[in-house]
């Protein structure tokens, strides 16, 4: 006679273990006004008192400016996106908010995405969250931009506040051209001798499984990884199989999911300057910190690119196209010129 009870405890428990799954609509649910304001206090900084997403969304009911027009195109263009590549819908778990940065001063949530300016925009967030620790970015040392904990992410908070934050923050994220990423990732991670890490952790395997008679040295040292090979490695199905991609050569909608978190600005690196400007505008934080101006000098550029794919055959190309394909759609990127399989 017990068992029926038992058997009802056991599934209070099951079901109480998915209160951790977010449901998130845009704009939309229930959040109790008492509690949102404890949250939030009642201004945001700022001259006109009003949050970065009242900003602008405020700003659509008037004539467009030429930078809000391009980033209404933007999100316009993504949502199209979503609507025709993505069929089927789930919902947001803790795990997948862990690339959200949160600024609860100044009402933002930012995606961060590595080999986009990521450093710098922490470096920035760091700024505006750190009750007046830090005062220029460029000073604050890009390892420490990068230590878990100096910011908060999305996925710390208890689901009532990340559902909050979802409906109430501005969302942004900056993206890239994919094969620029990917080779500036390349450089960095394989080509730089400091990242013996790197080289341990994934530049032994590659050249294990994707090099014909490895020396001794290499296979120990795993520094001399050739693009070719990077590539070898990221098309090989056992690679995913075996463990997520590293956070540098992740696909952008796998890192930030945005045809499930709507993003309200979508800056690209090709625009740095300009769209870092319009978010701080939009947050009244433009007197408060300067995004630090772009390096020209180590940049990962169109021919560079173009240059690392010489020695990639059609056939991988293909392969290789197809498994970012997404973040060339979604983003509004074309297929690259230099490519044998067009």
């Amino acid at each position: 006679m017990r068992k029926p009870k038992i058997c009802r405890m056991v599934l209070a428990m099951c079901l109480g273990s998915f209160v951790l799954v977010i449901f998130y609509f845009q704009y939309t649910g229930n959040v109790n006004q008492a509690a949102e304001q404890t949250i939030l206090g009642n201004s945001w900084p700022g001259k006109s008192g009003r949050s970065p997403l009242q900003t602008l969304y405020d700003s659509d009911q008037f004539e467009l400016s030429a930078v809000q027009a391009i980033h209404q195109g933007r999100r316009e263009l993504l949502g199209r996106a979503c609507q025709a590549y993505t069929k089927k819908r789930r919902v947001l778990i803790p795990d997948d908010l862990k690339h959200l940065i949160v600024d609860d001063r100044h009402g933002l949530l930012y995606c961060y995405v590595p080999k986009v300016a990521c450093t710098n925009w922490k470096r920035v967030l760091m700024v505006l969250t750190g009750d007046g620790k830090y005062q220029d970015p460029l000073k604050i040392p890009a390892n420490e931009a990068h230590i878990p904990g100096n910011l908060r992410t999305l996925s710390e908070y208890s689901t009532s506040e990340i559902n909050h934050r979802l409906r109430n923050y501005l969302k942004f994220v900056f993206v890239r051209e994919p094969f620029e990423r990917l080779v500036s990732a390349y450089r960095n991670k394989f080509t730089r001798k400091y990242n013996t890490a790197f080289h341990k952790r994934y530049g032994t395997k590659i050249i294990k499984r994707h090099r014909a008679d490895p020396s001794e040295e290499a296979l120990e040292k795993g520094d001399d990884v050739s693009f070719e090979e990077f590539v070898y490695y990221l098309v090989d199905p056992h690679t995913q199989r075996e463990e997520p991609f590293n956070e540098h050569w992740e696909r952008v909608h796998s890192l930030c999911h945005p045809c499930i978190v709507h993003y309200d600005v979508v800056g690209k690196y090709e625009t740095l300057d300009q769209d870092a400007r319009y978010i701080l505008e939009l947050a009244g934080a433009e007197g408060a910190v300067q995004f630090p101006a772009s390096s020209k000098s180590t940049r990962t550029t169109d021919d560079m690119t173009a240059q690392f794919f010489r020695k990639i055959s059609p056939f991988y190309q293909k392969k290789l196209y197809n498994l970012y394909k997404m973040d060339f759609l979604l983003f509004n990127y074309s297929i690259p010129y230099y490519l044998k399989f067009r």
